[in-house]
């Protein structure tokens, strides 16, 4: 008959062991949360403090392999971007805190998408031009809508001035990264794999078929292009670079690329890949390890170091 209390008092124990671990995993994971939230506050605080007019919005949270490449979508701070060479054909469409909103499978592979343009019908051209040795000849530009995703249209082009593939090393400078759209033509800038002094600047009519890329300029920058864009009200044109942005500014596309442009330095963003404006004022930047900024132009002095245009 004294068996039963004593079991009882057993179990009671036991209980009593299994909720006060509980209560000690839950206190740990808080403390391990809070310490985590207090330190990302802490770096936000910190590279805010360096970069005046840059804050972190949010990250994508492993749901996007590698951002390499923004666009706006239909609604007001919501993006479309991609995952560059080795991942799926997939559009994600996110919004600025990194939230995945949908997916769409595209049904024309990847072999290196880098950039997105828009143009202002609502339509997104995906750029298939990473070439990191020089060496490819399938070079693609996807066109679609984003309401018709199935409907895709392919613009196949050449670069007018290149003759080998891979031509010698130390004229690579053929990788593409960097796109935006402006009057019916695709502006493509190249990432100098050779020397990363100068981003060539081409032109490809936006129609599918087969294209040849116009060499119109060289831009002088000392580092590689990563993504482009141009704002709203076509003043102001962006260049991001690793860890840093060029921005130029004049009162036609013309003037822009004749301009010399402004180096704003991002220190601590990483490898800043994408690049996008919400206004005329205001730009999106996403990383390939995930994270999203947000960049006000607004009050912000012309005291960083400027390089020359060719």
């Amino acid at each position: 008959m004294r068996l039963i209390p004593i079991i009882t008092l057993s179990i009671s124990a036991l209980l009593s062991v299994s909720c006060s671990q509980a209560q000690s995993d839950e206190v740990a994971a808080g403390k391990k949360g809070k310490k985590k939230d207090k330190k990302e506050s802490l770096e936000n605080r910190l590279m805010e403090g360096a970069v005046p007019g840059l804050s972190r919005t949010g990250s994508l949270n492993k749901a996007v392999p590698e951002s390499s490449g923004l666009a706006r979508a239909d609604q007001a701070g919501t993006f479309y971007t991609h995952g560059d060479a080795g991942n799926s054909p997939i559009l994600y469409k996110i919004d600025e805190t990194g939230k995945l909103l949908n997916e769409t499978r595209l049904s024309v592979p990847n072999q290196d998408w880098e950039s997105l343009a828009q143009d202002n019908k609502g339509n997104l051209f995906v750029i298939d031009a990473g070439n990191n040795n020089n060496s490819r000849q399938d070079l693609a530009i996807y066109r679609l809508n984003p309401a018709n995703p199935k409907q895709v249209g392919a613009i196949r082009f050449t670069y007018a001035d290149q003759r080998e593939f891979p031509p010698a090393k130390d004229a690579r400078n053929f990788d593409c990264e960097a796109a935006l759209w402006h009057d019916g033509m695709i502006y493509l800038f190249t990432r100098d794999r050779a020397n990363q002094t100068t981003s060539k600047v081409y032109a490809v009519p936006d129609k599918p078929g087969q294209q040849t890329a116009r060499l119109l300029t060289s831009l002088s920058i000392n580092g590689e292009v990563t993504d482009a864009d141009l704002s709203p009200d076509g003043k102001r044109l962006a260049l991001m670079g690793k860890e840093e942005m060029f921005l130029y500014e004049g009162d036609s596309f013309q003037t822009l690329l004749k301009s010399t442009p402004q180096r704003i330095a991002l220190p601590g963003a990483g490898q800043t890949e994408g690049i996008v404006f919400t206004d005329n004022q205001t730009l999106v930047i996403s990383t390939e390890e995930g994270s999203l900024y947000q960049y006000s132009l607004q009050g912000q002095s012309k005291s960083g170091a400027n390089v020359g245009a060719q």
